[in-house]
């Protein structure tokens, strides 16, 4: 019998292994054939599609139509000092109710400062004071949106100050806001090696109930002691056992496959997407509530 397994606060409405959806892909995927290793779902950050109109518009609200999708932003500035644009978040309400996402998440960082966007993702200080900041921030966003949002743990290179360790700063943003977490299974290991910790203690110790979803990319490794978080190589071996001790504590969660820059080939990024598959489906298929597993 397997192991009980966590069940999740807010399980995601996409399923199975998901790709971020690029405009350079748009031509590939249209040209592939429809075939078993296509992505459950696709992944779209909301500001490079939510104001496009036109053909790319039309391309964008038939992918939607026709496939699962979640949204993931990069501009929300969940953790900044500046007021919360609230038009910005009419905008997105509009365009997730438009197109019927449910799963929405950001990044657990900031991104501005406090006269305008710094165009990256930059770490917060990992305080009391920033997990009420952020929390109640994050509560105003779910107000507005009318849906749970979801925090990505990030990778970063420098830490603030802390009064808190990082896992125990996640858990009381996610618990104090009531908001689920989007699990980076690559920032993990890129944390973990910048940082000087183990990867599994840390995931271990992360609230695994909120697990919304999951992305897994590939990293550069630019020393023995530093990784870089560039999505732009295929995802490496650390990520891929962490991404298997995610499945064991989780069951086949949705995962999602990150790739920004250096676009391999598209049967090349399928055959990652279908790495995710083959994990997920090796997973034991257990009742999550019981803890019984099936024949």
């Amino acid at each position: 019998m397997a192991a009980e397994r966590l069940a999740p606060v807010c399980p995601a409405r996409v399923s199975g292994a998901g790709l971020g959806l690029r405009r350079g892909l748009l031509a590939p995927l249209a040209e592939a054939p429809e075939a078993s290793d296509a992505p459950g779902f696709f992944e779209a950050a909301p500001e490079n599609w939510m104001h496009l109109s036109g053909r790319l518009g039309r391309v964008f609200r038939q992918y939607t139509e026709a496939h699962p999708f979640a949204c993931h932003g990069l501009s929300l500035d969940i953790g900044g000092p500046r007021p919360l644009d609230r038009e910005f978040l009419a905008a997105l309400r509009r365009f997730l109710d438009t197109h019927g996402i449910d799963d929405y998440s950001e990044h657990l960082s900031s991104c501005g400062d406090g006269s305008g966007h710094l165009y990256d993702l930059m770490p917060l200080p990992f305080t009391e004071e920033a997990v009420h900041h952020v929390a109640d921030r994050v509560r105003t966003v779910q107000d507005v949106l009318g849906r749970r949002m979801a925090l990505e743990n990030v990778s970063y290179y420098t830490a603030l100050w802390t009064d808190l360790d990082e896992a125990t700063f996640i858990r009381a943003v996610l618990e104090e806001a009531d908001c689920d977490l989007l699990l980076d299974v690559n920032n993990i290991v890129v944390n973990s090696v910048n940082h000087g910790y183990d990867a599994a203690t840390f995931l271990d110790s992360l609230p695994l109930e909120r697990v919304r979803y999951i992305h897994i990319a590939g990293h550069d490794d630019e020393a023995p002691d530093l990784k870089v978080d560039t999505h732009g190589q295929p995802v490496g071996d650390e990520a891929w056992a962490l991404l298997a001790r995610a499945f064991d504590r989780l069951g086949p969660v949705p995962t999602l496959l990150e790739r920004d820059f250096n676009l391999p080939p598209l049967e090349e990024l399928l055959a990652e997407v279908e790495a995710i598959r083959q994990l997920q489906q090796a997973v034991p298929r257990q009742d999550r509530l019981a803890g019984v597993e099936h024949a």
